[in-house]
């Protein structure tokens, strides 16, 4: 494993585990199965990584729980664990010391080695202000209870600028990879935490397992290039190969991709001129495909209407390119009628969460449309006879 020193000091892996996306005990819930995820942690111990993300909010406010206990099972000294206070959950600085203790409980620590203001955006700077959210966590790292304090964001680079120079910071944890670089303007940001002297963590390396698969004429371009790597390591590889990265962080959902993420940064070899040329092919075809562009983050949930947005965007991404197959119309109908993009009444309160930036309730129209006009009738593959029953989401 590959390690870079944080301002000259200790090694921090540049791999890191983003306890966001951990296995699921079964799905449609967002409990974390722990016997995998154990299996997780120890091949992340066992393999080099040190550098451990969760936040208060992951995995329906359980990943805390999860990941406090899993790493307890370590001398201290063998992992760095970072978490973040959810600065749009916050109504009073006593709630504020609530939810820090808390933290501290359920990761099983008496200090976080990284803690950070999550999402510290133009939506929450007011609130921030109000409750003094960063005097407040100045104060824990005066006691000790705080190593190293930062933020991260999901804005504008004029709103990042900003917040950058509010405060003294340590380090800054940004959205970075092949896609946003220029998209969302992750190269300004980058470049101007770099000026700065600020480490910078990454996050959605792979944009939420998106620039895993991208579509089959990306999938062939990578491959061509590269029989025996696979899609996601370009995507690693080129947040790594920044050198004022300190930490690429992957939310992994098996031990397969970690194994994947492990070997693709044990050592890093970075990426050429050809590497970067090749990127820009699968990327231009990845384009011409027009997908939307969603994370799975899951900041947009839940919906008040009951409309399962990630799971949306999913199956409208999956069918996009093929356009009428029966099973987009299978697909839909297993969602659940309650969960399906007709539900969505524009209120708009998924678009101002949204850290992509989506038209959420736009796209949800489009949807629609695209399903009733491309979804076969599928209804004779669904025979009882024949054993097939259809569970909807719950």
């Amino acid at each position: 494993m590959d390690y870079r020193s944080f301002k000259g000091e200790e090694k921090i892996s540049l791999l890191g585990l983003g306890v966001m996306r951990m296995p699921y005990a079964r799905e449609g819930h967002r409990f974390i199965d722990a016997a995998r995820g154990l299996e997780m942690v120890d091949y992340a111990i066992e393999s080099g990584i040190n550098y451990f993300d969760t936040a208060y909010n992951y995995h329906g406010c359980t990943s805390e729980a999860f990941i406090g206990p899993a790493l307890k099972r370590y001398p201290r000294d063998r992992f760095n664990l970072a978490t973040k206070m959810p600065v749009w959950m916050l109504e009073s600085r006593e709630g504020m010391e609530a939810i820090f203790a808390e933290q501290l409980e359920k990761c099983c620590v008496d200090y976080f080695d990284f803690y950070l203001i999550h999402n510290f955006s133009s939506k929450n700077i007011a609130k921030e202000e109000n409750l003094r959210v960063y005097e407040f966590l100045s104060a824990k790292k005066r006691e000790g209870r705080i190593r190293r304090l930062g933020f991260s964001m999901h804005d504008t680079t004029d709103v990042f600028k900003a917040a950058v120079g509010k405060y003294d910071w340590d380090f800054v944890q940004l959205q970075i990879n092949y896609m946003d670089w220029e998209g969302q303007d992750a190269r300004g940001k980058y470049e101007h935490a770099a000026s700065k002297g600020m480490p910078v963590m990454v996050m959605e390396p792979v944009r939420g397992g998106m620039l895993a698969a991208l579509c089959d004429e990306s999938v062939r371009i990578f491959k061509s290039a590269s029989p025996g790597s696979s899609v996601a390591s370009w995507a690693i590889r080129y947040a790594a190969s920044l050198p004022n990265v300190l930490v690429v962080l992957s939310g992994m959902s098996s031990l397969d991709q970690m194994k994947d993420n492990v070997a693709s940064l044990s050592p890093l070899v970075p990426l050429s001129g050809d590497d970067y040329a090749t990127i820009e092919d699968a990327l231009g075809a990845f384009r011409r495909n027009s997908p939307v562009p969603c994370t799975a983050c899951g900041y947009c949930m839940d919906c008040p209407f009951g409309v399962d947005i990630p799971k949306v965007f999913e199956i409208y991404n999956r069918h996009k390119e093929r356009g009428r197959t029966v099973y987009l119309g299978l697909d839909y109908r297993v969602l659940g009628e309650g969960h399906q993009a007709e539900r969505c009444t524009k209120c708009g309160r998924c678009a101002a969460l949204c850290p992509q930036g989506l038209d959420i309730p736009n796209l949800m129209e489009v949807i629609s449309a695209f399903v009733r006009e491309n979804a076969l009738d599928d209804i004779n593959l669904l025979r009882p006879e024949e054993g097939v029953k259809i569970v909807p989401r719950r």
